[in-house]
């Protein structure tokens, strides 16, 4: 299966090959032989990424900035070995989640109580801390010139505090990490995609997440690059679509709140709720293969819901 994925406006998508294929993207964006990536994968994500620069034959002393639209692991897990590959290169993140790739311990600790030490060890491996002295932090609305391209960064919560999106002026897109949802491209169909919030332990926050999305709208973009997974179009429908995830979600935790089996049953009505959403676009995998595909999602998920209710 082919890695890299090519855009307009010098924009290459790559398969980080996190978890299965066309799970988790980087993004690679090249101007005057020069490139930033946005979104690192994990440590093993590593060949795919370098593997995208070679294919544009730019030099890893090219590389201007690494972006992460926020800290959790599949995203930014391997920047600290990425950094370490990359002479020149600017690490550049939420100022909430600078002191973290400083020194990750934290991180760490978090992330081995949501998915337990054996599947973090298998996932992610060392975490690599950042020298303090390669990270530019940035402010709402602030821009970083990459090489003549306005790359604007706004604070986006909602999914996490430490969460930003990138508006990519010159091709009209926003670069929206677990913001504007999760759309696996293996659920397409002629009748449209499955798209549904990211309620991620442990800062799910359902009023600030319907605000960002409103937030990025009013810039009218053209493409939604996603890190689950790669470029999506009818921005306004697939806005709605959110919208209406993250109030279902929300509707379905409150339904077991009360019940002594409420993870048992949070988890069931929610893959019955994607189910549902998947059958209405008449994908055709058998309802186990399907099951099988979403189960991930669906328990962080619904962990991240039960953390939200419980605060």
């Amino acid at each position: 299966m082919n890695i890299l994925t090519e855009h307009n406006f010098n924009i290459t998508t790559i398969d980080t090959g996190f978890i299965s294929p066309r799970f988790a993207a980087s993004y690679l964006i090249t101007e005057n032989n020069h490139a930033t990536y946005i979104e690192t994968g994990a440590n093993s994500s590593m060949p795919n990424l370098l593997q995208a620069l070679q294919y544009n034959n730019i030099p890893v002393e090219n590389v201007d900035y690494v972006i992460v639209t926020h800290i959790h692991l599949d995203h930014a897990g391997g920047a600290g070995q990425l950094m370490q590959i990359l002479p020149n290169a600017k690490f550049v993140v939420h100022p909430y989640g600078a002191k973290h790739m400083i020194d990750p311990s934290k991180l760490i600790a978090s992330s081995k109580a949501v998915y337990g030490e054996k599947t973090f060890q298998a996932n992610y491996g060392e975490i690599i801390p950042i020298p303090e002295e390669r990270i530019i932090t940035v402010a709402d609305e602030q821009i970083i010139n990459f090489q003549g391209r306005q790359l604007l960064f706004l604070d986006t919560p909602g999914h996490a505090r430490h969460h930003f999106c990138i508006f990519d002026e010159q091709s009209n897109s926003f670069f929206t990490g677990d913001t504007f949802g999760i759309s696996f491209r293996d659920f397409d169909t002629d009748k449209g995609v499955l798209i549904f919030a990211s309620t991620t332990p442990i800062q799910f926050d359902p009023p600030a997440m319907h605000n960002s999305i409103d937030r990025l709208l009013k810039f009218k973009p053209t493409k939604m690059f996603l890190t689950h997974f790669d470029a999506v179009s009818n921005i306004d429908i697939l806005a709605d679509k959110l919208h209406s995830s993250i109030d279902k979600q929300v509707d379905i935790m409150k339904s077991v709140a009360d019940s002594d089996r409420r993870h048992t049953l949070l988890r069931k009505t929610m893959m019955d709720y994607l189910l549902v959403e998947l059958k209405n676009l008449n994908y055709t995998l058998t309802d186990g293969k399907m099951r099988r595909k979403l189960a991930d999602e669906v328990e962080i998920n619904s962990q991240g819901l039960e953390v939200w209710w419980d605060k």
